[in-house]
């Protein structure tokens, strides 16, 4: 399947999706959570919240999708998407009524907010869940307090007839690279008890964070009371626990997202800049090592489809990324044991931060493979 394209956008850069792999993926973590009893939430943005990721999470075992933008949450609604679906990023006073309409649940820091909603989802007639999130020490999202997050979900639980209390979350490492920690979290479980014991009933969610809550899943080091991850990385690139945290989770595969670039010219260069460096287009000033005279090829992709070349991998050895600007990816191709000439494809890995460009490019062509997709 190729989705609609672009006019303008050519047959590459290509972003190709296995669906497939992605189910695997889902289906090897969401076995590992289940272990011990933890649900997972499948998060689509990274993936510009398609609608074929979305359903190859579902069949894999997310018990919900959940994306930061509340179009996409639509736009996988209006394509079929009946699974609930969460908004990750704390919805803005003015996307309220929008946030009532398309999403099932959402995360929130602020009670006006929440008033606000109960009324938005009195008017839409119906019901909508509510996590509201404590600051673990990110400093992003979030009451500092517990105690003001307790008084908060009190609340909620008693005057706000619209919304319904399922619970409490954080988030961690997305702004402040703050880790998650048997000792952080666990003031998370400790929270939603007292809450608990508030409103006289238990929480249907306490949410401990993203992909990099998994070590703790996996050593079993996850405080009691945790019960559910919210994870796109780790499902849809599957790279920063192995490269960052150096662990390997069983059956998740890298092998979800490829791009593929074409070739535009093969030349030996020198591989340092000759003249006077000063800046380049984006106002910084990289420095360079002077390998001596190096084959490089220049392809047709750059920084507005992919953000940071450093979050590129190539896929066949003997090529290694240099540099990149607005529309040019620069590879050092000495050593790569084949002929290479204008027009052949050199395909390549992803890191989040380029899947997060790539998949939102216009000029980025999207297609599938399995998934009933081919």
């Amino acid at each position: 399947m190729i989705l609609p394209e672009n006019p303008s956008a050519g047959p590459f850069p290509e972003l190709a999706i296995d669906l497939d792999v992605l189910s695997s993926n889902v289906r090897s973590l969401a076995g590992l959570c289940s272990a011990r009893g933890v649900s997972l939430t499948g998060v689509v943005k990274g993936a510009d919240g398609l609608a074929p990721v979305a359903r190859a999470m579902l069949t894999g075992g997310c018990e919900h999708v959940a994306s930061s933008r509340i179009g996409q949450l639509r736009a996988l609604r209006e394509a079929g998407i009946e699974a609930p679906l969460l908004l990750v990023r704390v919805p803005a006073p003015g996307e309220l009524a929008e946030t009532a309409r398309w999403a099932d649940r959402s995360l929130h820091s602020d009670l006006s907010v929440l008033r606000a909603l109960d009324r938005e989802a009195d008017r839409a007639g119906r019901p909508h869940g509510v996590v509201l999130m404590l600051d673990l020490g990110d400093l992003r999202e979030g009451w500092y307090e517990e105690g003001d997050l307790v008084e908060a979900a009190v609340r909620t639980e008693r005057d706000l007839s619209a919304l319904e209390l399922l619970g409490i979350g954080t988030n961690l490492g997305c702004y402040g690279s703050i880790l998650p920690t048997p000792e952080n979290l666990g003031r998370l479980a400790r929270a939603a008890g007292r809450i608990e014991e508030r409103i006289g009933r238990a929480l249907e969610v306490v949410s401990g964070g993203a992909t990099s809550s998994i070590p703790l899943l996996l050593s079993g080091a996850l405080p009691a009371g945790i019960n559910n991850l919210r994870v796109g990385e780790g499902l849809l690139t599957a790279r920063d626990l192995p490269h960052f945290y150096k662990v390997d989770v069983p059956g998740l595969s890298p092998g979800v997202v490829t791009l593929r670039a074409e070739v535009i010219e093969v030349r030996t260069k020198p591989s340092h800049p000759v003249g006077e460096i000063f800046i380049d287009a984006f106002g910084e000033r990289p420095t360079y090592v002077d390998r001596g005279p190096r084959r490089r090829a220049l392809l047709a992709v750059g920084k507005q489809d992919f953000g940071k070349h450093e979050s590129l991998v190539p896929l066949e050895p003997g090529v290694e990324v240099i540099g990149s600007s607005s529309d040019h990816l620069i590879c050092d191709v000495e050593d790569l044991g084949r002929p290479l000439a204008a027009g052949d494809i050199l395909e390549f890995g992803l890191f989040y931060p380029a899947l997060l460009f790539a998949s939102q490019s216009r000029y980025v062509r999207k297609t599938f493979r399995g998934g009933g997709q081919d």
